[in-house]
Formats: C-alpha cells, structure tokens, sequence
C-alpha cells in the first residue's frame, strides 16, 4: 500500500511557483512577499530548513526580480541542496551581522509586503524597525489562493495520500472497539496510517459516546462501550501531501435515533458534495449540506463550517463557509465534513476530501458512508 516513492519536484516546478506567487503579489497591489520557514516555503522553493531558529531565514520573491532566500551561513549548505535551489539565489548571514539589514536592501523602502503567516513576530519587527516605512499584510489575507489550485502531480499525492487513510479504516474497522480506550484506538489510528506510507500524524480523534459531540475532542481515556456511536477522524502528511477522512462507526446494533442521524449527515455530506462544480462559490457547498441538516431539524447541532483546503498542510484556503464567495477552479481540494452534534450523548460526521474537476467533483476518500458496526 505504501507504493512507489513519487518522483522529486524539479527546479523548474519550483521556479514556476515563484514566479507565479510573484506575478500574483504584483496584482494585488503587493511590492513583493517574504516567506518564512514553513508550508509556504517548502511548496515554494523546496526547501525546509532541519531546525527553525531565532535566526532569520526568508524567501524574498517580488515581479521582474530573482528570487532570493536568506538564509545563515550555517544552513547554506542545507539551503544548497534544496530542490529549487537552482531557481533562486543564496545570500548568506553570518553570526555578528545584521540579517534585517541585509533583507532590507532587497526591499522597496516604502513597499507593502506578503508575508507568510507563521513569520515570527521578532522578525517581523526587526524589519520594520529596519524600513519603517514598509506594511504587511497575511498571505492568508493577501493571497488565499496561492497554493489552492494543486496540478496533476499534486492530485497524485493526495490521491494517494486519501487512499493511505482509506486503508486505515478498512483495518481499524477491525479491530475491537469496547472495553478499549480512545487513546487505544488512536494509537491504532497512528499506527495504520504511518503504516500505509504517512511521515507525519497531524490527528487521531476517537470520540465515543457523549465525546463525539464536541468536534475536536481527539482522545482521551474514556472506556468505549458497547451500544456507542464513535467518530473517527484522522490524517496527516504522505509525501508532503495531506490525508483527512471522518467515519463515524456504532460498537454493536445502533438505536433508530442513532441510524436516522447517520442518514441525515450521510444526506447532507453526499448534497455537500453534488454541490461542487467550477465557478460555484465556496458558500455554496456549505449551503447545500447545512439545508439538508437544518430542514431535519438539527440545524442548530451543525456547528462548524463544511470544509476546508487541504494540501501540504491538512488546513488550508479554501474554505466552505457561508460568506466566501471564491469560486471553485478545477485542481482546488477541500473536505467536505457536515457533522451533527448532540451535547452529552453523541456525535456524527462523515468527511471526504473533495477535488473540482472541469465539470463537477471527485471525492479521494471512497470508503464506505454508510453506517459501519464494530465490535
């Protein structure tokens, strides 16, 4: 299951992505964009720096002009092997000089500037306190879709990364549920996924009986038992590329109740997903699942929005939300989750990731949405 090893991003990837965050910046009005260690930077440049620390390390990408990382003297050679290195140029810093000045001269004075948002306040500061007359805005502000629009190779990844989390399921299925821990089948959780190819484990949340009312219970030492209703939802990174699927499993027979619920979010996730085609606004998928849950009459138990971007992190733009009007472009990935939570007795979601084709939607999460009984 964990299959071949995909083959490497090249440099012109990744100088295709600079250039284009770049030209992107430009029209929106931007002098350029730093990029700090992190997401932005590994789907960027290719590179990752093994220890983020108090020194300063920033991606400066700006239209008409060659990408440049800053990096210190000691992580060059690091720097140096990335994937994209030979699409950018390295200036280094040595301890004792000052970094900020060394970034500011590659800035306009006066500029306004994207940058990404997991950027360290010190850093931050230091360069305004070098350019006082520079601004910045979020790249989640500024540039929400920057990475939203994944090509072929990407949907590969993720395709692949879904079927990991779907194999997970098919064997956590099996295993016994009662008289066992959530923290124990978390752990299982773990396990699988690691086991199907994943280098990181982002979440495991087992909620069992009243815990699965609360959506971002993950685990803890409740003893499941027989006769509850467990929400599982798990994933991470394969690859760099994020996995993130939600079954909701009954240990033994359910009661009507629990079934009718079941159908009900089952309904709203399959609406959720008819709802997606390119040009519809992301509202609309969340529109489309809520209608189905609130015309039942559990509207108010509904309590987060639909979904959410997924790519080299598993939360990122797009999101399915009332009030976001960003159309749906072919290539964008999203999870579309509706969920129904009642306080102190228990909880149902059903999660998919979803990507936009040229005329509809392709779910990368295909197991069964139909209630699945454990022991």
């Amino acid at each position: 299951m964990t299959g071949s090893t995909p083959a490497p991003f090249t440099a012109d990837v990744y100088r295709a992505r600079m250039e284009r965050a770049a030209r992107s910046a430009a029209e929106a009005g931007l002098a350029g964009l730093l990029v700090a260690p992190g997401p932005d930077m590994v789907w960027l440049s290719g590179y990752a720096p093994t220890a983020v620390t108090e020194r300063l390390t920033v991606l400066v990408l700006a239209a008409g002009r060659d990408p440049i990382l800053v990096v210190p003297a000691l992580e060059a050679p690091d720097a140096e092997k990335a994937a994209g290195a030979p699409a950018l140029t390295l200036r280094d810093w040595t301890d004792g000089k000052d970094p900020y000045a060394l970034t500011a001269a590659l800035l306009d004075k006066d500029g306004r500037f994207g940058i990404s948002d997991n950027a360290w306040a010190m850093h931050l500061l230091g360069l305004q306190k070098t350019l006082p007359g520079t601004s910045y805005a979020s790249l989640t502000d500024a540039l929400p879709m920057l990475r939203a629009v994944k090509d072929a190779a990407e949907l590969e990844l993720l395709a692949a990364a879904g079927a990991a989390a779907d194999a997970t399921f098919e064997e956590i299925r099996k295993v016994p549920f009662a008289g066992r821990r959530e923290s124990d089948i978390g752990h299982d959780l773990a396990g699988l996924l690691r086991r199907f190819g994943h280098a990181q484990v982002d979440f495991t949340i087992v909620g069992s009986g009243p815990n699965g009312a609360n959506p971002h219970h993950e685990v803890g030492d409740r003893v499941i038992q027989h006769g509850d209703m467990v929400v599982l939802d798990f994933g991470g990174l394969k690859d760099g590329y994020g996995s993130d699927t939600t079954r909701t499993v009954h240990v033994g027979e359910p009661t009507d109740e629990e079934r009718k619920v079941h159908d009900i979010v089952r309904a709203a996730q399959e609406a959720g997903f008819r709802a997606v085609r390119p040009g519809v606004a992301c509202q609309e998928v969340d529109r489309a699942a809520r209608a189905v849950i609130a015309d039942a009459g559990y509207g108010e138990y509904f309590i987060h929005r639909t979904g959410h971007g997924i790519g080299v992190t598993t939360h990122e733009p797009p999101y399915m939300i009332e009030g976001e009007e960003q159309p749906l472009v072919p290539g964008m990935c999203f999870s579309v989750e509706p969920g129904i939570y009642l306080p102190g007795r228990f909880g149902v979601r059903i999660e998919d990731i979803v990507t936009v084709t040229e005329n509809g939607g392709r779910r990368l999460n295909t197991t069964t949405r139909e209630m699945v009984i454990v022991d």
